[in-house]
């Protein structure tokens, strides 16, 4: 039976990334899928370390190739790709372990060809994220166009790396990289696949880690007539895109925008996004757990590891919505209550500080998830909160719905339904126990 997904990584002489690029893939949430590594005629160790990949682990495929470059490397992979979708890595960077069910998942609920994902920028110790696309619903070829004209050379149009694609597309009408092409040589299969691609989708979940290794043009051994040819042939190539997928009117009010594209991108041959001024320390931008803690023993740590996954799960939602872990925690607690209550109240039961508390409340409202209606108890002489959810706390609700149906499938995984029949019942009178000692 034939993965849903093959994921692709070209190799060459990356013996000190390539186990951690690896790894991040082997450890997906999502595990319907193909590995294929193909080693590119690596001269170090890249190969070997890649085979002992392969021996482990069935999902991994190796393919050892004699050097051609990464365009022909990654034509290799497609040739022999047998998933419904594709995605992509390059050797020295990673992926969170939600990067392939979010993409999976954003394609598959609407259906789309093509879902493109914010990603982190990494230089040295620090992070950043990078996105462009902030709406959410299904989007035209013309719509996701209009919205490439904004940005002629972004990093998050003209990569490979942080989209999804669907394989029936690309067989279709055999799509490949240009091997004469050395110079954003994806984004021209980019905008290949979009003159065929009908439905898009943007993912504002960063789940790639991209690390500025790669040399740049100048580096490589090719002359400096060869290099203005080559970048000519992509800037027109990229112009006529335009004009295919506009309709005059709106090309012609965008054409100063497509100029712009070879004055951007003429420097080094790509336009790496920069670090940005909401850098933080490398660690700090999803949710650590200490294996130490994880290992832990006793009624306190059974605890911890049970809102730990659910908090895992939360997150990728909070990212989604632009919120944060403590907002969706609030708001579950507030959409699971069944009178009003009191900040007390809520405050133990979210385990957030006041102060915390208050700060997504005043997030909540502002973004008008929550309506929140002030009560007073005359006689237990205290202030209630009356909470009401508007319409677009709706699409949030979904999201948070489906992580906490991750966290449960996750944590019942292996179990047949009638052990997990037994679980639920069984946890109904454990829940009824514990409720009537605390009455």
């Amino acid at each position: 039976m034939s993965p849903t997904v093959s994921i692709i990584v070209p190799v060459y002489n990356a013996e000190h990334t390539i186990s951690r690029c690896i790894e991040s893939i082997l450890n997906q949430k999502y595990t319907d899928f193909e590995l294929l590594l193909v080693n590119d005629g690596s001269t170090d160790r890249s190969g070997a370390i890649c085979d002992a990949y392969a021996a482990r682990d069935s999902r991994v495929r190796v393919i050892h190739k004699e050097n051609s470059g990464v365009s022909d490397t990654r034509n290799t992979a497609l040739n022999q790709a047998k998933g419904t979708y594709l995605q992509f890595l390059d050797s020295d960077d990673w992926i969170t372990p939600d990067a392939t069910s979010s993409l999976v998942r954003t394609a598959e609920s609407g259906s789309c060809d093509l879902v493109v994902s914010d990603f982190y920028r990494v230089v040295g110790e620090r992070v950043s994220q990078k996105g462009d696309i902030d709406d959410d619903g299904l989007m035209t070829r013309e719509e996701y166009a209009a919205h490439m004209m904004e940005n002629p050379a972004d990093f998050y149009y003209g990569v490979l790396w942080n989209k999804l694609y669907r394989r029936e597309i690309v067989e279709a009408h055999h799509l490949r990289m240009d091997p004469q092409i050395s110079w954003c040589e994806d984004f021209m299969f980019n905008l290949e696949y979009i003159r065929y691609a009908e439905t898009f989708r943007a993912l504002q979940v960063p789940i790639y880690y991209y690390v500025k290794t790669k040399g740049s043009l100048a580096n490589q051994s090719m002359t400096i007539s060869k290099t203005i040819k080559m970048k000519l042939t992509v800037f027109e190539y990229y112009h006529q895109f335009f004009k295919t997928v506009l309709d005059e009117e709106e090309y012609e009010k965008s054409r100063l925008k497509v100029y712009r594209f070879l004055l951007d991108a003429a420097g080094d041959g790509s336009v790496p996004p920069p670090l940005l001024s909401n850098s933080r320390k490398l660690g700090n931008e999803r949710m650590q757990i200490s294996s130490s803690i994880l290992d832990g023993e006793g009624a306190l740590y059974d605890a911890f590891r049970e809102r730990k996954l659910l908090e895992q799960y939360l997150e990728t939602a909070a990212l989604k919505n632009d919120l944060t872990l403590p907002d969706v925690r609030l708001l579950l607690a507030l959409r699971e209550l069944k009178a009003p209550c009191t900040r007390r109240d809520l405050t133990e039961l979210t385990g957030l500080t006041r102060g915390a508390l208050s700060l997504s409340l005043q997030r909540l409202t502002a973004r008008e998830l929550i309506l929140v209606e002030t009560l007073k108890d005359s006689k237990a002489q205290k202030r209630l909160m009356q909470v009401s959810f508007p319409d677009p706390c709706a699409a949030v609700f979904q999201d948070l719905d489906l992580a906490l149906d991750d966290a449960r499938q996750t944590s019942l995984s292996g179990l047949s339904p009638e052990e997990c029949a037994q679980y639920e019942a069984l946890s109904a009178r454990v829940r009824s126990n514990i409720e009537a000692a605390l009455l």
